[in-house]
């Protein structure tokens, strides 16, 4: 194992513990623990939780969207991040990690300070996608950030067009 990846491991573990004490069911807010803020989502595509987006949006097409979302990766913009990638952070975490407010917070300890830093700054050089009329996948090549350590950390992505609006939903 990694020794980046060691602290997401620690990290996970301690949610799931918490998430299974109490003998509450605080999985639908994020309430209840207290590490995260009160989520007010159904987990639909689009909806966002109680914090107010931070990041600038770079386009409404697919590659536009996912460099706004790799914008607020980088922000820690909570709000953004979810409402663009909430259903691609649901499936990695398949519900052991609850809803994509908390998924999120994870992620963005993934990172260190200048992996942020370039993250804000991430374009995607769109010769190197494939897309079609509902679909684009975004291979991590694709992703140009001035830090090389984001490539290793990054996964291919996939947008989907999803009523009138691109998601990740990988």
């Amino acid at each position: 194992m990694s020794a980046r990846a060691l602290p997401l491991l620690v990290t996970g573990v301690a949610l799931l513990l918490a998430g299974c004490s109490g003998g509450s069911d605080t999985s639908a807010t994020g309430s209840g623990s207290g590490l995260f803020p009160a989520a007010t989502s159904s987990g639909e595509p689009g909806e966002t939780s109680e914090a107010k987006p931070t990041t600038e949006p770079v386009g409404d097409d697919a590659v536009g969207r996912y460099e706004t979302y790799l914008h607020a990766i980088g922000n820690e913009d909570v709000a953004t991040a979810c409402e663009i990638g909430r259903i691609a952070a649901e499936k990695r975490g398949r519900g052991d990690f609850g809803p994509c407010e908390h998924s999120m917070e994870i992620q963005f300890g993934m990172y260190s300070p200048d992996e942020k830093r370039a993250m804000r700054a991430a374009t995607v050089d769109r010769s190197r996608v494939d897309a079609s009329a509902t679909r684009v996948d975004i291979p991590t090549r694709a992703v140009k950030v001035d830090v090389e350590l984001i490539e290793t950390e990054l996964d291919d992505a996939t947008m989907e067009l999803r009523d009138g609006k691109w998601f990740r939903t990988r």
